[in-house]
Protein backbone atom coordinates (compact mmCIF):
# COMPACT_ATOMS: atom_id res chain seq x y z
CA UNK A 1 0.00 0.00 0.00
CA UNK A 2 2.79 2.62 0.40
CA UNK A 3 4.09 1.55 -2.99
CA UNK A 4 0.91 2.36 -4.42
CA UNK A 5 0.52 5.63 -2.46
CA UNK A 6 4.03 6.44 -3.89
CA UNK A 7 2.91 6.15 -7.48
CA UNK A 8 0.08 8.67 -7.02
CA UNK A 9 0.24 11.70 -9.40
CA UNK A 10 1.28 15.13 -7.52
CA UNK A 11 -1.85 17.09 -7.21
CA UNK A 12 -1.62 20.17 -8.94
CA UNK A 13 -0.29 23.62 -6.56
CA UNK A 14 -3.08 25.56 -5.08
CA UNK A 15 -4.11 28.88 -7.33
CA UNK A 16 -1.97 26.91 -10.80
CA UNK A 17 -3.69 28.40 -14.01
CA UNK A 18 -4.22 26.04 -16.68
CA UNK A 19 -3.62 28.38 -19.27
CA UNK A 20 0.16 28.98 -18.32
CA UNK A 21 0.80 26.09 -20.50
CA UNK A 22 -0.55 28.02 -23.33
CA UNK A 23 1.06 30.84 -22.79
CA UNK A 24 4.35 29.46 -22.60
CA UNK A 25 3.69 27.15 -26.09
CA UNK A 26 2.87 30.64 -27.15
CA UNK A 27 6.52 32.30 -25.74
CA UNK A 28 8.15 29.67 -27.15
CA UNK A 29 6.57 29.75 -30.66
CA UNK A 30 7.39 33.58 -30.49
CA UNK A 31 11.45 32.59 -30.12
CA UNK A 32 11.14 30.44 -32.54
CA UNK A 33 9.89 32.55 -35.39
CA UNK A 34 12.32 35.40 -33.99
CA UNK A 35 15.42 33.09 -34.37
CA UNK A 36 14.24 31.82 -38.19
CA UNK A 37 13.57 35.39 -39.09
CA UNK A 38 17.04 36.53 -37.63
CA UNK A 39 18.80 33.88 -39.30
CA UNK A 40 17.55 34.27 -42.60
CA UNK A 41 18.54 37.73 -42.60
CA UNK A 42 21.98 37.06 -41.20
CA UNK A 43 22.07 34.86 -43.99
CA UNK A 44 20.83 37.57 -47.01
CA UNK A 45 23.11 40.20 -45.31
CA UNK A 46 26.40 37.72 -45.60
CA UNK A 47 25.10 37.07 -49.15
CA UNK A 48 25.16 40.57 -49.69
CA UNK A 49 28.60 41.36 -48.38
CA UNK A 50 30.22 38.28 -50.38
CA UNK A 51 28.58 39.53 -53.55
CA UNK A 52 29.93 42.79 -52.82
CA UNK A 53 33.43 41.61 -51.85
CA UNK A 54 32.90 39.78 -55.41
CA UNK A 55 32.27 42.64 -57.26
CA UNK A 56 35.17 44.72 -56.03
CA UNK A 57 37.49 41.58 -56.18
CA UNK A 58 36.16 41.62 -60.29
CA UNK A 59 36.74 45.68 -60.80
CA UNK A 60 40.40 45.56 -58.93
CA UNK A 61 41.30 42.21 -61.43
CA UNK A 62 39.95 44.68 -64.43
CA UNK A 63 41.47 47.37 -63.11
CA UNK A 64 44.98 45.87 -63.29
CA UNK A 65 44.44 44.23 -66.23
CA UNK A 66 43.33 47.73 -67.65
CA UNK A 67 46.96 49.78 -66.21
CA UNK A 68 48.79 46.84 -67.96
CA UNK A 69 47.23 47.39 -71.20
CA UNK A 70 48.20 51.73 -70.85
CA UNK A 71 51.71 50.40 -69.74
CA UNK A 72 52.01 48.83 -73.68
CA UNK A 73 52.30 45.27 -73.87
CA UNK A 74 52.32 44.54 -70.14
CA UNK A 75 55.23 42.61 -68.63
CA UNK A 76 55.28 39.30 -69.56
CA UNK A 77 54.34 35.81 -67.29
CA UNK A 78 57.56 35.55 -64.66
CA UNK A 79 58.43 39.02 -64.71
CA UNK A 80 58.93 40.80 -61.55
CA UNK A 81 56.67 43.65 -60.79
CA UNK A 82 57.33 47.11 -61.64
CA UNK A 83 60.20 46.14 -64.31
CA UNK A 84 57.99 47.31 -67.21
CA UNK A 85 57.73 50.67 -64.87
CA UNK A 86 61.94 50.33 -64.62
CA UNK A 87 61.94 50.22 -68.44
CA UNK A 88 60.18 53.08 -69.17
CA UNK A 89 61.99 55.05 -66.38
CA UNK A 90 65.24 53.81 -68.07
CA UNK A 91 63.99 55.27 -71.43
CA UNK A 92 63.09 58.04 -70.30
CA UNK A 93 66.27 59.20 -68.75
CA UNK A 94 68.13 57.77 -71.89
CA UNK A 95 65.84 60.55 -74.12
CA UNK A 96 66.95 62.63 -71.42
CA UNK A 97 70.58 62.17 -72.36
CA UNK A 98 70.13 62.53 -76.32
CA UNK A 99 70.51 66.17 -77.18
CA UNK A 100 68.83 65.43 -80.61
CA UNK A 101 65.70 65.02 -79.01
CA UNK A 102 63.49 68.22 -79.26
CA UNK A 103 61.49 68.30 -75.58
CA UNK A 104 60.34 72.40 -75.81
CA UNK A 105 57.40 71.58 -74.23
CA UNK A 106 55.93 69.98 -71.70
CA UNK A 107 54.19 66.50 -72.47
CA UNK A 108 51.37 67.04 -70.16
CA UNK A 109 49.92 70.14 -71.73
CA UNK A 110 48.37 68.58 -74.66
CA UNK A 111 46.36 66.75 -71.86
CA UNK A 112 45.63 69.59 -69.96
CA UNK A 113 43.95 71.05 -72.47
CA UNK A 114 41.80 67.94 -72.89
CA UNK A 115 40.71 68.75 -69.05
CA UNK A 116 40.14 72.68 -69.79
CA UNK A 117 36.33 73.80 -70.29
CA UNK A 118 36.40 76.94 -72.27
CA UNK A 119 36.09 79.24 -69.56
CA UNK A 120 38.89 78.03 -68.16
CA UNK A 121 40.93 79.18 -70.64
CA UNK A 122 39.41 82.89 -70.17
CA UNK A 123 40.25 82.68 -66.33
CA UNK A 124 44.03 81.75 -67.27
CA UNK A 125 44.33 84.25 -70.22
CA UNK A 126 43.03 86.54 -67.39
CA UNK A 127 45.53 85.67 -65.07
CA UNK A 128 48.49 85.72 -67.85
CA UNK A 129 47.57 89.36 -69.20
CA UNK A 130 46.33 91.12 -66.09
CA UNK A 131 48.43 89.16 -63.11
CA UNK A 132 46.94 88.33 -59.96
CA UNK A 133 43.75 88.52 -58.89
CA UNK A 134 41.97 89.44 -55.46
CA UNK A 135 39.59 87.41 -53.82
CA UNK A 136 38.33 87.14 -50.03
CA UNK A 137 36.49 85.16 -47.42
CA UNK A 138 33.84 86.26 -45.10
CA UNK A 139 33.92 85.49 -41.95
CA UNK A 140 31.93 86.24 -38.54
CA UNK A 141 33.61 88.79 -36.53
CA UNK A 142 34.33 88.30 -33.09
CA UNK A 143 37.04 89.54 -31.00
CA UNK A 144 40.81 88.14 -31.41
CA UNK A 145 38.87 86.42 -34.35
CA UNK A 146 38.36 83.29 -31.53
CA UNK A 147 35.44 81.34 -32.75
CA UNK A 148 35.10 83.22 -36.08
CA UNK A 149 33.27 80.90 -38.28
CA UNK A 150 33.40 80.71 -42.18
CA UNK A 151 30.44 82.34 -43.92
CA UNK A 152 31.78 82.39 -47.71
CA UNK A 153 35.34 81.29 -49.39
CA UNK A 154 36.87 82.55 -52.45
CA UNK A 155 34.31 85.40 -53.54
CA UNK A 156 36.48 86.93 -56.88
CA UNK A 157 35.07 89.00 -59.89
CA UNK A 158 37.15 86.69 -61.90
CA UNK A 159 34.47 85.21 -63.80
CA UNK A 160 33.31 88.73 -64.56
CA UNK A 161 36.57 90.10 -65.67
CA UNK A 162 37.42 87.23 -67.56
CA UNK A 163 33.92 87.08 -69.67
CA UNK A 164 33.09 83.43 -68.74
CA UNK A 165 29.72 82.20 -69.78
CA UNK A 166 29.16 80.28 -66.47
CA UNK A 167 30.01 82.33 -64.04
CA UNK A 168 28.39 80.01 -61.62
CA UNK A 169 30.45 77.74 -61.61
CA UNK A 170 33.23 79.48 -60.54
CA UNK A 171 34.62 77.49 -58.21
CA UNK A 172 34.47 74.83 -59.89
CA UNK A 173 36.70 76.06 -62.44
CA UNK A 174 39.10 77.86 -59.90
CA UNK A 175 39.16 74.09 -58.11
CA UNK A 176 40.18 71.76 -61.51
CA UNK A 177 42.72 75.16 -62.33
CA UNK A 178 44.42 74.15 -59.13
CA UNK A 179 44.26 70.70 -59.46
CA UNK A 180 45.94 70.71 -62.45
CA UNK A 181 49.09 72.84 -61.34
CA UNK A 182 47.79 75.69 -62.87
CA UNK A 183 47.17 78.28 -59.96
CA UNK A 184 47.17 78.69 -56.21
CA UNK A 185 45.74 80.70 -53.69
CA UNK A 186 47.53 82.93 -51.40
CA UNK A 187 46.98 84.10 -48.41
CA UNK A 188 48.81 87.90 -49.21
CA UNK A 189 46.89 90.32 -50.21
CA UNK A 190 47.75 92.52 -53.15
CA UNK A 191 49.01 96.15 -52.85
CA UNK A 192 46.53 97.67 -53.98
CA UNK A 193 43.74 98.23 -52.09
CA UNK A 194 40.98 99.71 -54.16
CA UNK A 195 40.78 96.61 -55.67
CA UNK A 196 39.63 94.97 -52.64
CA UNK A 197 37.36 97.91 -52.18
CA UNK A 198 35.53 97.11 -55.60
CA UNK A 199 35.41 93.30 -54.59
CA UNK A 200 33.69 93.75 -51.31
CA UNK A 201 31.22 96.37 -53.01
CA UNK A 202 29.41 93.44 -55.59
CA UNK A 203 26.38 91.98 -54.20
CA UNK A 204 27.72 88.42 -53.26
CA UNK A 205 30.11 89.54 -50.62
CA UNK A 206 27.33 92.13 -49.18
CA UNK A 207 24.86 89.39 -48.94
CA UNK A 208 27.82 87.13 -47.17
CA UNK A 209 28.43 89.90 -44.81
CA UNK A 210 24.61 90.28 -44.25
CA UNK A 211 24.41 86.43 -43.58
CA UNK A 212 27.44 86.84 -41.21
CA UNK A 213 25.98 89.77 -38.73
CA UNK A 214 28.87 91.39 -37.50
CA UNK A 215 30.74 90.27 -40.65
CA UNK A 216 34.47 90.80 -41.46
CA UNK A 217 36.54 89.98 -44.76
CA UNK A 218 40.10 88.27 -44.91
CA UNK A 219 41.40 89.30 -47.94
CA UNK A 220 43.58 87.08 -50.39
CA UNK A 221 44.68 86.35 -54.17
CA UNK A 222 44.84 83.91 -56.82
CA UNK A 223 48.19 83.37 -58.70
CA UNK A 224 49.37 81.62 -61.67
CA UNK A 225 51.60 78.92 -60.77
CA UNK A 226 55.10 79.18 -62.74
CA UNK A 227 54.06 76.25 -64.19
CA UNK A 228 50.67 77.91 -65.19
CA UNK A 229 52.62 80.85 -66.92
CA UNK A 230 54.78 78.72 -68.40
CA UNK A 231 51.60 76.73 -69.81
CA UNK A 232 50.00 79.88 -70.94
CA UNK A 233 52.61 81.21 -73.03
CA UNK A 234 52.84 78.66 -74.83
CA UNK A 235 49.43 77.09 -75.31
CA UNK A 236 47.57 80.24 -75.17
CA UNK A 237 47.32 83.50 -77.69
CA UNK A 238 47.84 86.07 -74.96
CA UNK A 239 48.79 88.17 -77.89
CA UNK A 240 45.32 88.11 -79.19
CA UNK A 241 46.87 86.44 -82.13
CA UNK A 242 45.40 83.37 -83.38
CA UNK A 243 42.06 83.72 -81.58
CA UNK A 244 38.85 82.66 -83.58
CA UNK A 245 36.13 85.21 -84.83
CA UNK A 246 33.44 85.25 -82.41
CA UNK A 247 29.72 83.50 -84.04
CA UNK A 248 26.49 84.98 -83.99
CA UNK A 249 24.40 81.89 -82.40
Amino acid sequence: MAEGRDRQPIPPRSGADPADGSLVRLGVGVTRLYVSAWWCAAGWSFGMARQALGDADARARGATSRQGGRGGSGRSDGARPGSSLRERGAELLRQSADVRIADDTHPAYERILEDLAPDEGRILRLLASEGPQPAVDVRTARPLKIGSKLVAAGLSMIAEQAGCRHRDRTHAYLNNLFRLGLIWFSRERLEDPRRYQVLEAQPDVVGAMREAGRGTTVRRSIHLTPFGEDFCQLCLPLDGEGMPEARES
